[in-house]
């Protein structure tokens, strides 16, 4: 049972889904809680629900399933394409009272109407929208965005879609999305921040916000560890790989334990953890709760490996604690005909130490984080929609923001596509 206590805005938004059979939208800033409200949801409904998402870590983060793997649809453009449905699925979708996917930014358009074809089709509605089963969505658009595919991919896109987005979807022509959009913002709590994060996500930079932003960042960076946020992964991997050769003596490896089909892509952790005595490293998960003061940590949390025994000990401010391996459990939702209900099932399990060199991490990577303080680093270019927001939001105030560069008008780019859904416009 999920013992947290939603703010009055949070409970406006649960009581819509629960008490409806509305398609609702959740989004907000960065910080707003979504998270929050989506995990009492999947505690407290009294539906049959059933979470996904578009990624396999996107669906481990959330305790879900993808959505490709739970309705079982082809992987790229889905398009007009036959859908394979054994009678075990037809089951499974028929039981379903409410679909959550979230992180839905990642979903493409056409993914999001094969998701109405296979609902429709599976539980002989063909004239209602997504077989009349209610869709939650959770997810920015100013943060993620859909992955283009090859040439080919976006071509189809051009000729069939307004936009590759999920919002831009045909189904949405036949049916309504309810949208609410979270507003109290739980991570920072400095006004002028708060201004400017907004600012950056629609794409409204003033001249006086961009000289705020790039005199504190242009203080030097502090030489204590304090994390790096970069757009590449090889900035990160040499930036954390220079600093664990720094350290004295041998490295020493944690090999992760993976039973079932996980897929590689999916791979929470690294599979093979390298660490020394010293080494600075981000927690990957919240804590499990086994210790008194609960939660000893939470997924972003920054410590420092004092020791290394058969388990990894950690001094967060101040604090050691004795960290073991953590299983990260992947769900398969199947349909139980005894009790005519969903069960969702293990699949697959990774087993590692819930831990990651941490003097650098990529900004998609940061994703839900939260930091005290950081370095951003947005290399050449910001070189998608949403980056430089995602990178400043991970903050809690201005006052731990540390950049490599000054920041340009280039460096915040909003997707015109959004913007005009997230505004209500129809241009």
């Amino acid at each position: 049972m999920s013992a947290v206590n939603l703010t009055a805005e949070q409970s406006a938004v649960y009581d819509a889904i629960e008490h409806t059979r509305d398609h609702v939208f959740v989004t907000g800033r960065a910080g707003t809680g979504k998270s929050t409200l989506l995990n009492h949801l999947s505690w407290n409904t009294d539906k049959q629900l059933v979470i996904s998402a578009p990624t396999g870590v996107a669906a481990l983060n959330v305790g879900g399933q993808t959505i490709h793997s739970l309705l079982r649809l082809p992987i790229g453009v889905i398009a007009d394409h036959d859908l394979d449905q054994p009678r075990e699925l037809v089951k499974l979708l028929n039981t379903i009272d409410t679909l959550v996917i979230d992180e839905v930014s990642m979903v493409n358009a056409d993914l999001m109407d094969a998701i109405d074809r296979a609902l429709r089709q599976a539980r002989q509605r063909k004239l209602e929208p997504f077989g009349g089963v209610q869709i939650v969505l959770f997810g920015d658009p100013y943060q993620l965005a859909p992955v283009p595919g090859d040439s080919e991919e976006r071509a189809y896109f051009a000729d069939h879609y307004r936009s590759m987005w999920f919002f831009d979807a045909k189904v949405w022509q036949e049916t309504t999305l309810h949208r609410f959009e979270l507003g109290e913002i739980h991570r920072q709590h400095e006004l002028d921040f708060k201004l400017m994060l907004n600012a950056v996500r629609h794409g409204r930079v003033t001249k006086e916000i961009a000289d705020r932003l790039n005199d504190m960042g242009a203080r030097p960076a502090p030489d204590d560890g304090t994390i790096t946020l970069a757009t590449r992964n090889d900035s990160v991997n040499r930036i954390n790989a220079s600093a664990l050769a720094k350290l004295p003596g041998r490295a020493l490896t944690a090999k992760a334990e993976v039973s079932g089909d996980f897929g590689t892509r999916n791979f929470p952790a690294d599979e093979t953890l390298e660490l020394k005595v010293g080494a600075q490293v981000m927690f990957l998960r919240n804590d499990s709760g086994q210790g008194g003061d609960w939660p000893r940590w939470v997924n972003g949390t920054i410590g420092t490996v004092v020791r290394i025994d058969s388990t990894v000990f950690v001094d967060v401010d101040g604090d050691v604690h004795d960290v073991e391996p953590a299983v990260w459990e992947r769900f398969k939702y199947t349909y139980n005909p005894l009790t005519k209900k969903l069960t969702k099932d293990i699949a697959a399990e990774f087993t590692q130490f819930p831990l990651r060199l941490a003097w650098a991490v990529t900004i998609h990577k940061s994703q839900g984080k939260t930091y005290d303080s950081a370095i951003v680093d947005l290399g050449a270019r910001a070189f998608s929609p949403g980056q430089t927001y995602v990178a400043l939001s991970r903050l809690t105030s201005l006052e731990g923001l540390y950049l490599t560069r000054p920041l340009r008008p280039s460096d915040v780019l909003v997707d015109r596509d959004v913007d005009r859904f997230m505004s209500n416009r129809e241009d």
